[in-house]
């Protein structure tokens, strides 16, 4: 990535807090050309409809601020929130990008699913990111990292010295991703965290999500590579890939799944679009079904 000076981005944050979710528009302040990034769609699961609330948020303080959306940018397919970024793309023309390893999750999952409407070619998104790859929001030079671990397709945006490093990172007092997921990799997530921790100590990172750690009363979303390196929790300097993988494997074994999981993940690995409407009009998503211990007997 060029190191020649450029304008210092544009960056507003907005926090969705049933998903604990933080998207941002990150603008260049020339040309006023913007990206959204990790754009939610608001979702209930209990009633089945959804909602534009928030992205409708982000593109009327677009709108006020004069800017031009080009991109709307994913870090990885979200877990744990619906995607945006189709209503974006509707909206503003924005391209739809994410990284190129999406085909590798597109694959785990359709089966799953059963989607056989579901290409795995990544050919639903309209750019497919490689690592080490740069683009431009306007005169703002964009690198893309590959940081894979959580799932086979995260990536992070790193703009001079601000970066987006969806869920592969949390605030040091909360500590680091799961890896459990189909495709995670606790090892390759350690050696992506190393990676990010080997940038310059005064890098901002901008998390994707905040859980508000024990001690904690304020949402936050905002650290550096520094405090990270001297703080987390999980991972800070000092701690090896040997200690890091037993303890974000025993960690991970307690935890329960994600709420909006099977929601999210059917239709994030779409581009954020649902699956095709029934014979009926309706478009539904699938719950797949695990009978454990004999229970399918009779049922």
């Amino acid at each position: 990535m060029s190191t020649s000076p450029q304008s210092e981005p544009i960056i507003r944050a907005f926090f969705d807090e049933p998903t604990n979710t933080v998207s941002y528009i990150v603008a260049d302040p020339e040309t006023r050309q913007a990206a959204f990034i990790d754009p939610v769609l608001d979702y209930d699961h209990n009633s089945g409809s959804v909602d534009t609330r928030s992205v409708e948020a982000m593109l009327k303080a677009a709108d006020e601020a004069g800017y031009t959306v080009v991109w709307t940018l994913e870090t990885h397919a979200h877990a744990d929130h619906l995607s945006g970024s189709p209503y974006v793309k509707a909206k503003t023309g924005a391209k739809i990008g994410i990284g190129e390893h999406i085909r590798e999750v597109q694959k785990i999952f359709r089966p799953v699913f059963n989607a056989v409407d579901l290409k795995t070619d990544g050919s639903d998104f309209d750019h497919l990111f490689v690592d080490g790859e740069t683009f431009a929001i306007g005169n703002l030079a964009v690198e893309v990292m590959y940081t894979p671990g959580h799932t086979p397709a995260d990536i992070c945006y790193r703009i001079d010295h601000h970066v987006f490093v969806g869920d592969t990172l949390f605030m040091p007092d909360f500590g680091t991703a799961r890896a459990d997921f189909p495709g995670g990799d606790v090892h390759a997530l350690y050696r992506s965290i190393r990676r990010l921790l080997s940038l310059p100590p005064e890098t901002v990172l901008h998390m994707c999500h905040d859980y508000k750690a024990p001690g904690r009363d304020a949402y936050a979303w905002e650290t550096t590579v520094a405090a990270q390196r001297a703080g987390n929790v999980h991972v800070k300097e000092g701690v090896s890939e040997e200690a890091f993988t037993a303890m974000r494997t025993a960690r991970d074994a307690t935890l329960a799944a994600p709420r909006l999981l099977l929601p999210s993940i059917q239709v994030n690995i779409r581009a954020g679009k649902f699956p095709p409407a029934e014979a009926n009009g309706v478009r539904y998503l699938t719950i797949p079904v695990t009978l454990k211990g004999g229970a399918d007997a009779g049922l």
